[in-house]
């Protein structure tokens, strides 16, 4: 026999019938025993997001809609910045925030084939990838350790009179020098880009202002990606202050079009049928008209209905990040003759991704041993990403060109490559996981070689 009478009726019964599936059968119990397996990452939630998740199902509209547009709001509102637009990852954010650099609409500020963007070969490579996609020249410089953020002491040796931006992330949650890049750049004129992806909700405080990360340059990125900070599964997000620029990153996230239509509406503007563009017909259709080479690369409402209920939990998230990482600093800090420890920058207040360790090579104890023996034990370890990217295969046709430089030598970025590796935070791990990771790579610093 039918439980409802109208269509609100049905949602919330299907939304209860969900919230007890969930406490039924994914509610984790909150037990752990030495050895099993803690991940570096996982996602966190609650019947919240299957609710959520349910809701959007039942409106069956499968691409951006009203739950698209509640996060961009109250992810804007987080952040405090003006512009947001939803994205199907953290790497189509970066693909975004690039293209719209390179619009006709920005004049001699565009980035071209040929020109030069800053960059840190230590990283992940979907910060880099844009830049070559496009023509333009990365040129890498080296990090320090042990932020493993870009050394800003060698931002002007890398400058030429073909750079046109700064593109780099925050490493594992930790600031770059914001203060020395923001002002190289205004000094420079040129375009700052903040890859966001692993630092959602650190802090940053220059000349009495603290603000996120992210919202320092003239467009950000996030990813939503499971291991991050908040998650969509899928998702990512591109943000900014610049109207202009705002207009352009949702020309090239929405096939390049020259409309501002909001999904599924017509005529937003009211004057669809009486434009002149280009060289078409006077008075084509607005909708399909086509300023730049775009993409589709929205996200769905499924995905943002379940980013709505993760951002309510964000700040209780990044708390526990911050807790997890003293908690595993004060661990492993007697071990300090063996390893080197993070540190944080200065002027900063990250919202940790993971922990990353080096291995002193005076030490004589090898990365792998020691990433092999944590493994075993059943905990996830993870390198600093690339290490050195112009050291992967995927630089192997690019050698000896000129599609890259590198400026002042990577000899950090190597030492990164052969010996650092990083543990997880996550604010789904308790006490005793904390404990038990603490206790296994101290054992491996101690025992093998």
């Amino acid at each position: 026999m039918k439980n409802w009478e109208t269509e609100a009726e049905a949602r919330e019964f299907i939304k209860k019938a969900v919230s007890e599936y969930y406490h039924d059968f994914k509610k984790d119990s909150g037990g752990f025993s030495n050895g099993d397996r803690i991940p570096y990452a996982a996602r966190v939630y609650d019947e919240k997001e299957m609710c959520a998740l349910a809701d959007a199902m039942l409106d069956f509209w499968l691409t951006t809609g009203r739950f698209a547009e509640r996060f961009e709001k109250d992810f804007a509102d987080f952040l405090g910045v003006k512009h947001t637009h939803l994205v199907n990852s953290g790497s189509s954010a970066n693909l975004i925030a690039f293209s719209a650099l390179t619009a006709k609409e920005l004049g001699e500020r565009r980035i071209k084939r040929g020109d030069e963007v800053i960059t840190a070969a230590c990283g992940f490579p979907t910060t880099v990838t844009p830049i070559i996609q496009y023509g333009a020249v990365p040129v890498f410089i080296d990090v320090t350790v042990p932020q493993y953020n870009i050394d800003v002491t060698k931002l002007e040796a890398a400058l030429s009179e073909k750079t046109k931006a700064v593109m780099i992330a925050h490493t594992l949650g930790n600031p770059f020098d914001l203060k020395a890049v923001r002002e190289f750049c205004d000094r420079n004129n040129l375009w700052l880009l903040e890859d966001n992806c692993d630092a959602l909700g650190s802090k940053y405080a220059c000349d009495g202002i603290e603000k996120y990360t992210g919202t320092w340059g003239d467009i950000g990125t996030s990813s939503f990606y499971p291991p991050h900070h908040i998650t969509m599964g899928e998702g990512g997000c591109v943000y900014t202050n610049d109207p202009l620029l705002s207009r352009l990153i949702l020309s090239f996230r929405d096939w390049g079009r020259d409309c501002v239509c909001p999904s599924g509406k017509d005529n937003f503007c009211g004057h669809r049928f009486e434009g002149q563009f280009g060289e078409l017909p006077k008075g084509y259709d607005h909708k399909y008209v086509y300023s730049h080479f775009g993409y589709n690369l929205k996200a769905t409402d499924m995905q943002a209905a379940i980013g709505c209920e993760q951002l309510k939990k964000l700040p209780d998230f990044i708390v526990k990040r911050r807790s997890n990482w003293e908690k595993l600093y004060s661990a492993l800090k007697p071990e300090e003759d063996k390893i080197i420890l993070p540190e944080a920058a200065e002027n900063s207040i990250p919202s940790w991704f993971g922990f990353v360790i080096s291995l002193r090579p005076e030490s004589g104890i090898s990365r792998n041993a020691v990433t092999k023996y944590i493994e075993e034990h059943n905990i996830q370890t993870r390198l600093l990403f690339s290490g050195n990217l112009t050291k992967h295969p995927c630089f192997d046709e690019m050698r000896d060109t000129d599609g890259y430089r590198i400026s002042g030598g990577l000899a950090n970025t190597d030492f990164v490559m052969n010996n650092t590796f990083w543990i997880g935070v996550y604010p789904g791990m308790s006490p005793e996981m904390l404990d038990y990771t603490a206790e296994v790579v101290t054992d491996a610093l101690r025992s093998v070689k």
